[in-house]
């Protein structure tokens, strides 16, 4: 069984080198290594060349098209029998393609998808953001982290697709805004099984500030609506939480003005739900200051996500109008 790992990456040489290494640590050898950069203008060509002793690694060099595409460039070029894509900002554990190797001999799946997890060496800001983007109390569990998970869809910064599902539904469609979402549906729609892989995380850098996490969740914010214009069914109840925890943080002054009784209530339900975050992050990760980040980073990926959402959906509106 022969894997095909594609990495896009954007002028981010330093988190390709660490990515890279830890390829070189993975204790099944049985892969290939493609990274495709995406027009950057820092490039990572002579970090690449620096593992061409330790790893069978290719570098492409393309104009920029975003992730998606990027990654359908990636595919064109794999010779394996499965496909894997990472984001750059990841660190792959020593045991992860032993671990799908192993899940594989067991269970037919075409395509799967781990969580993410933060290392030890992580800054206390970045163990809080990861925190806050696993806990079933932020995102409800649709990230890989809640066994009860129906139709679960992997996600680009940690999947894996045999070659057949590429060659029948042509990879990602959309190159941004929620890509992995729109290809993950069409896999199954397409009659692939998919399949949470619990064993096979990453561990996931992602933004260092809260400000860089603002931006991310906006977006993905703006992504949850641009895939409900492909796909209307997708958008769930746990989709609309940012939204209603939004508004009731606006509502809150006038309420307190208007309706004092009311306005406090709410404050004790987010008071209790501060409490909550805390309690959870503490116990994951021992740390009571990268707890107390966590209610920080889990308000930020709330209101973040949910402007987003917001902002994208003014826009259909707009647009419904000016047709009008």
């Amino acid at each position: 069984m022969l894997y095909s790992i594609i990495i896009p990456v954007y002028n981010r040489p330093e988190e390709i080198d660490e990515l890279l290494y830890s390829l070189t640590l993975q204790t099944c050898q049985n892969f290939e290594v493609l990274v495709i950069e995406d027009g950057s203008e820092i490039d990572c060509k002579s970090i690449v060349e620096s593992y061409k002793d330790s790893l069978d690694i290719h570098y492409h060099f393309k104009e920029n098209s975003g992730q998606g595409f990027s990654r359908n460039y990636g595919f064109d070029r794999a010779i394996g029998d499965y496909f894997i894509v990472f984001d750059s900002d990841c660190i792959v554990p020593p045991h992860y393609l032993e671990t799908v190797n192993q899940y594989i001999a067991l269970n037919r799946v075409d395509c799967w998808g781990g969580p993410d997890r933060a290392l030890p060496s992580f800054t206390p800001m970045q163990k809080a953001i990861n925190f806050s983007m696993t806990s079933f109390l932020t995102t409800g569990g649709i990230r890989g982290k809640s066994k009860r998970i129906d139709n679960f869809h992997p996600r680009s910064f940690n999947m894996g697709i045999h070659r057949e599902v590429y060659r029948k539904t042509g990879g990602y469609r959309i190159t941004r805004m929620g890509e992995d979402i729109e290809f993950s549906i069409r896999i199954m729609k397409a009659g692939f099984s998919t399949a949470l892989i619990e064993e096979a995380y990453v561990y996931h850098k992602r933004r260092v500030g809260l400000m860089q996490f603002y931006d991310q969740l906006y977006f993905f914010g703006r992504a949850r609506v641009n895939i409900s214009r492909f796909y209307p069914n997708e958008l769930k109840i746990v989709h609309l939480f940012p939204l209603m925890f939004t508004a009731g943080l606006i509502l809150l002054l006038p309420l307190y003005i208007f309706e004092p009784i009311i306005a406090i209530s709410l404050i004790s339900l987010y008071f209790i739900y501060s409490g909550l975050i805390l309690t959870e992050s503490y116990f994951k990760t021992g740390s009571l200051y990268v707890a107390m980040l966590s209610i920080a980073a889990s308000f930020t990926q709330l209101i973040a996500y949910a402007s987003g959402f917001i902002n994208e959906t003014k826009r259909d509106l707009f647009s419904d109008f000016d047709k009008n």
